[in-house]
Formats: structure tokens, C-alpha cells, sequence
């Protein structure tokens, strides 16, 4: 944990590389998310992009599933569209 599309591989040496070059705690990014509905249905995910609301600031994060083919371009693209998303997002809440 977290899921190797999201630290790396082989995953002891890129937790090292994590902790050296990050700067800022992942905190729940990355993690799993999910519901165990009344009637046994299950329905998990892993956290890659995230509000947090906490003493009046917004922090969200987002990021990409990077595997040994990922193109570096076309990933930190993806990125950045989901990061996009998440102001829209915030945008049309302030409008509600």
C-alpha cells in the first residue's frame, strides 16, 4: 500500500524514492475508498483524485497510474486534466 501503479516498482526502493524527493505527505491520496451497501454489494476505489476540506482551506490532489509502457507526457496530460476537473469542479460549487 499504496497500490503499485501509484509508488512504483520494484515498490520497497520507490517508497524510498517517495519519502526522499516528496515534499508533502499523500496522506489519503492514493488510498482506498468504498461502500458495503445494506445488501452486501461492495464497491471500492483507489483514491487518485481528492478534496480535502479542513480549517477553511481546500487542498485536492491528483495523479496518474504509472506502469513500466506509461508515456511521461501523455501521463503528467492526464494529470493535469484531472487537476482541470477538480477546479471546475470547485467553480461550480461556488456557484451553487
Amino acid at each position: 500500500f499504496p497500490a503499485g501503479t501509484l509508488s512504483g516498482a520494484p515498490k520497497p526502493m520507490a517508497m524510498k524514492l517517495i519519502y526522499q524527493y516528496e515534499n508533502v505527505n499523500r496522506g489519503f491520496y492514493g488510498g482506498a475508498i468504498g461502500f458495503i451497501g445494506f445488501n452486501g454489494d461492495v464497491n471500492m476505489a483507489i483514491m487518485i483524485r481528492t478534496f480535502l476540506s479542513r480549517a477553511n482551506k481546500l487542498i485536492f490532489q491528483a495523479g496518474a497510474g504509472v506502469v513500466a509502457k506509461s508515456n511521461p507526457e501523455s501521463e503528467l496530460q492526464e494529470v493535469n486534466n484531472k487537476v482541470e476537473a477538480l477546479r471546475k469542479a470547485v467553480k461550480m460549487a461556488e456557484q451553487i
